[in-house]
């Protein structure tokens, strides 16, 4: 009886929670079906960008289990719906003035920001009032502001820019110490991504070409200011900050504003009253509170145009993997399996490839390819738009286009490849442990992870890199129409930023998204005009757009910041970086299983759709100009 009455119990408990797991199912339902909507009719006042996330191609999905463990990605602001988001506000009259919260900014790839701000600026030039504000901007976060109608910074915080450029980690030492033997099988002399397993410093290579990307980057950044903002003193910042700052004893904020960095000091109470006056009051009066329009509800509220003709867009955003994955991430099968849907649909009239990928798996990099060529097979117009990175995995997946658009601030190129094998059979021995066993063949048990490699698979592995970059050289040559020679002299897993790409001749046009969408529908013969642009991608889950409403809700509802960050807050945050970053290298070390077409260099950015423990190296150096 004991036993039955046991297994009663544990029935009835099983019972229970399958009912608890149904209630919160419904009311998590119920709670997104009422949040998904507009909260009510747009009402006259000021549209409100708390931009405290990252701009992205691609917003990564919530998922359950990440979530109940608290998990969750960062609030992540797609980028065309910022920019839709801008361009209506700058015709509407119920938008009466544009809000820039910058204190949590979260970073973007350098096109991402320029495409941004430039949006911002097309707001300003209608008459229409753009007002910024946070405790210390970013470099990024600056680029953004400079392109407002007033500037506000909090007079006990202030800004200084810091430029690319930093120490990156190398690991040499510490693998050497702990007897890890790092087998390395590359191509490209620039392809730096194993660098900091196999050296104690960076190599010549790496750095001459880290130090162009820095010095170009950073010159487009000061030029989008100084075109911004002219009267600006930025170059003495930048150049000598101790004397800026100096001159004012130390007050950081009123050296901003000496120098013409920002308009106005002044805290939020401040700065709120100053946009209720061009915005009017909110409804309950408090002080600093001003009629606020959502962000989420001005996008839902400006939607996409229907009708026309369609054009297909398939974005591949993020890492690129083996099989399939969800948003943010380049899954080679689900992308190939929308594209090959969305043709079986027998609608779409050209296809749009946006990029926006630091590369990843060099298998389904070429998944993606084949799908694309698919849509070249049946007729459509083939255009590929760079976003703010399109490199080594992602311009592997370019090579399928007619044409290629960029930016002049895209991050591409790193044509190379390379595979990366750790082994521990010194580090067992310090332990008194040894391998041993019968082999059949030179193969048998390898790669031995334990015992280490034979030379016969390290000449295989390395003899199938090579074979690997031919095939990379040679797709690259066909889409260009260079020779081999050629593009494996700008190849070597170089990278390049958008404008050096073109002159080379990996890009063939510079342009946004929206370019690209009007070339493909002038090769296909139709009006640029109208066209309706059908993304090839799944809508997000359910519980991805409550995550997402709920945090929308949660950002908007105050005009105060709990992110708010002094210039010291700002600096500890690299610091934070940093110990991320050795996090990421050593997960990378023990992840890589497949060849590899990816790019160090320009990886994660911050990363905005990965955690930000697997961010690159000189992605994190690069984040304190850009994000």
């Amino acid at each position: 009886m004991k036993l039955v009455r046991g297994a009663w119990k544990v029935l009835v408990g099983i019972k229970d929670l399958m009912v608890l797991l149904f209630m919160l199912l419904f009311f998590g339902a119920l709670f997104m079906a009422l949040s998904a909507k507009p909260n009510g009719s747009v009402r006259t006042g000021a549209l409100l960008l708390k931009l405290n996330g990252a701009i992205v191609e691609q917003p990564a999905n919530a998922s359950p289990l990440a979530a109940a463990q608290g998990d969750t990605p960062g609030r992540q602001f797609r980028l065309r719906d910022l920019i839709r988001a801008l361009d209506a506000a700058r015709t509407d009259d119920r938008v009466k003035v544009v809000v820039l919260d910058l204190d949590g900014y979260g970073g973007g790839y350098p096109a991402a920001v320029g495409e941004v701000a430039a949006a911002i600026r097309r707001v300003r030039d209608a008459k229409k009032p753009v007002l910024a504000y946070a405790t210390a901007y970013t470099d990024g976060a600056y680029l953004l502001a400079s392109s407002a109608s007033e500037v506000w910074v909090d007079p006990m915080g202030g800004t200084l820019f810091a430029g690319p450029g930093g120490n990156q980690l190398y690991y040499k030492g510490l693998i050497d110490k702990l007897g890890v033997n790092v087998h390395v099988y590359r191509v490209g002399k620039f392809k730096s991504y194993v660098e900091p397993y196999i050296r104690a410093d960076q190599s010549p290579e790496a750095k001459e070409a880290a130090t162009a990307l820095y010095g170009t980057l950073f010159q487009q950044w000061k030029d989008l200011v100084h075109q911004a903002r002219p009267k600006a003193q930025i170059d003495g910042f930048l150049t000598n900050p101790d004397q800026a700052v100096a001159a004012t004893d130390g007050d950081i904020a009123k050296a901003n504003l000496a120098a013409g960095l920002v308009d106005k000091l002044g805290d939020r109470l401040a700065f709120g009253k100053r946009v209720a006056e061009l915005a009017g009051p909110a409804a309950k009066s408090v002080p600093g509170d001003y009629a606020t329009i959502k962000y989420d509800d001005w996008v839902e509220a400006n939607p996409l145009p229907t009708g026309g003709d369609k054009v297909g867009i398939v974005t591949v955003a993020g890492e690129i993997v083996d099989g399939k994955a969800g948003a943010g991430s380049a899954g080679g099968d689900t992308i190939a399996q929308a594209v090959l849907d969305g043709l079986g649909k027998k609608e779409l009239k050209a296809l749009v490839v946006r990029i926006d990928s630091p590369g990843g798996s060099a298998l389904a990099s070429e998944t993606i390819r084949q799908a694309i060529l698919e849509a070249k097979r049946q007729g459509l117009p083939i255009v590929v738009s760079m976003g703010g990175l399109a490199a080594s995995g992602g311009y592997w997946v370019s090579t399928a286009g007619d044409i290629v658009f960029a930016e002049p601030n895209t991050i591409t190129g790193s044509i190379g490849i390379f595979g990366i094998i750790p082994t521990f059979e010194n580090s067992l021995a310090k332990l008194g442990i040894t391998t041993d066993g019968v082999k059949t063949t030179p193969l048998s048990g390898q790669p031995d992870v334990t015992g280490g490699t034979t030379p016969q698979v390290d000449a295989i592995l390395q003899k199938s890199i090579e074979h690997g970059y031919a095939q990379f050289i040679g797709r690259v040559a066909a889409a260009r129409h260079m020779t081999p020679e050629r593009v494996n002299e700008i190849g070597q897993g170089r990278v390049w930023d958008g404008g050096s790409a073109r002159q080379l001749g990996l890009v063939d046009r510079f342009g946004t998204l929206d370019d690209a969408v009007a070339e493909a529908a002038r090769r296909a013969k139709l009006d640029p005009a109208n066209v309706e642009r059908v993304y090839l991608e799944k809508p997000p889950s359910w519980f991805s757009r409550l995550v997402a409403g709920w945090a929308g809700d949660r950002d908007d509802d105050s005009a105060s910041d709990d992110q708010a960050r002094g210039v010291f807050a700002v600096i500890a945050a690299e610091r934070h970086d940093m110990l991320a970053r050795a996090i990421g290298d050593a997960k990378r070390l023990s992840q890589v299983r497949s060849v590899q077409a990816r790019c160090l260099e320009c990886g994660g950015f911050g990363d905005m759709r990965a955690s930000p423990a697997d961010t690159s190296l000189l992605a994190m150096a690069l984040k304190a100009i850009w994000s």
